[in-house]
């Protein structure tokens, strides 16, 4: 018998011996020594599989399969992308010894000599093979100190520790290749559910994401809590999600590339009475949008209402007196510093211009009829399902209108 049947022979026996011990009578010292064992006893194993595995082509060949992955598929024992997964691992142990061995010897774990082979990958095609041996060495000992995340991290600055002469144009050189790579494979999708609802999935390289994460945090606030109706805090992707949409508004269409030979522009088609009305619906292209909305869209520059009369005949297309100028906004962040809502501290940076007065009922866009207002409570301004209170220092107070007050209104 081989001596790998033999250990395996063993190894079966003495877990059979230890398949109906109890390990609540351990201590709680022996319990945590136990726990690293089993851990290390289970790298040393995987380490076994992955050496057999790696010279088993003869036994996929045996049914015909293309590699030994495909024969564990076959073997209905592993998930093809598992049994892959683990060939491609095996096959990169066998090219580096130092890796395998200290895995053999239970070092670390199968996710630390991962780490290790993909740094190692990573470097230059062209190093000098002392250097690579330097660097393979270098991280196993890295990976009896550090858990694989912290690893990978490490692994990245590889070079400056063990080639430092050559790492910043390496640095440069890895950078550049992953940027490439990264705007190669980036995709952006919009989808819409048809209940109201539109999904987007993206990939986006590193830096792009970075800085959208960098601006909605700057609209979210993270460190305000933010408070759902039933008291809870909101949740960081609920207020990712609104300050999402509030970027979108803030974005300055003079800056937007033209489109179509003219500047662009988002238009919102509404008829006069709707607009006036706290019912009916608006239209942003080919989507519904209640005249609520549209009324607080209005307060922006962004958007563009236009505006239709009895037969559907255009009234008014952004007359550019409904617009705060810059002059206006900056008085009226200087005046109120932040939004007026009550309570409210949100910066006077990240607010709207909202008119008291509405414009869609011929309030005048000057000072004296604007008020900073947060998206929050921008929207709650233009809810017909809210009031509006105007308190004795200017402050706004919203309160949701009851339902006696609802069915009067309507």
């Amino acid at each position: 018998m081989h001596q790998i049947q033999k250990t395996l022979a063993t190894i079966d026996a003495a877990l059979s011996d230890a398949a109906d011990a109890n390990p609540i009578f351990l201590s709680t010292t022996d319990k945590a020594a136990t726990i690293l064992a089993l851990r290390r006893l289970r790298a040393r194993l995987e380490e076994l599989e992955l050496r057999v595995i790696a010279s088993a082509q003869d036994v996929a060949e045996e049914i015909g399969a293309r590699d030994v992955a495909s024969w564990l598929v076959a073997q209905e024992v592993v998930d093809s992308r598992a049994a892959h997964a683990a060939l491609a691992l095996a096959r990169g142990l066998e090219q580096r010894p130092v890796v395998r061995a200290a895995l053999a010897q239970g070092r670390f774990s199968l996710e630390h000599a991962r780490v290790i082979l993909d740094g190692l990958a990573a470097l230059p095609d062209d190093l000098p093979t002392d250097v690579v041996e330097r660097a393979e060495a270098h991280l196993c000992d890295l990976a009896t100190q550090h858990r694989p995340k912290d690893l990978r991290h490490l692994a990245s600055h590889l070079l400056e520790v063990v080639a430092p002469e050559i790492a910043e144009a390496a640095e440069a050189e890895a950078i550049r290749r992953l940027e490439e790579a990264a705007h190669a494979k980036a995709t952006l999708s919009i989808s819409d559910h048809g209940n109201g609802m539109a999904r987007i999935h993206a990939i986006v390289p590193e830096a792009v994401g970075e800085r959208l994460r960098t601006l909605l945090e700057a609209f979210a606030q993270p460190r305000v809590a933010a408070l759902e109706a039933d008291g809870h805090v909101r949740p960081r992707n609920r207020l990712f999600a609104d300050a999402f949409a509030q970027l979108l508004e803030c974005v300055d269409g003079d800056g937007v590339p033209a489109h179509g030979g003219d500047t662009t522009t988002i238009i919102v088609a509404i008829p006069l009475e709707q607009l006036r009305s706290e019912l009916g619906t608006a239209s942003l292209g080919q989507t519904p949008i209640s005249a609520g909305e549209t009324r607080r869209l209005a307060c922006t520059a962004a958007i563009i209402p236009y505006v239709l009369g009895g037969q559907s005949e255009p009234l008014d297309l952004g007359r550019a007196r409904r617009l705060f100028s810059p002059a206006q906004h900056k008085a009226l962040r200087i005046r109120d510093r932040h939004c007026r809502a009550e309570g409210c501290t949100v910066p006077a940076t990240w607010c709207d211009a909202h008119h008291e007065n509405p414009w869609s009922q011929g309030g005048p866009t000057d000072l004296t009829n604007a008020a900073l207002l947060c998206g929050h409570h921008h929207r709650r301004a233009h809810d017909p399902t809210y009031e509006t209170i105007r308190l004795a220092n200017g402050d706004y107070r919203y309160r949701r209108k009851t339902t006696t007050l609802l069915h009067d209104r309507r």
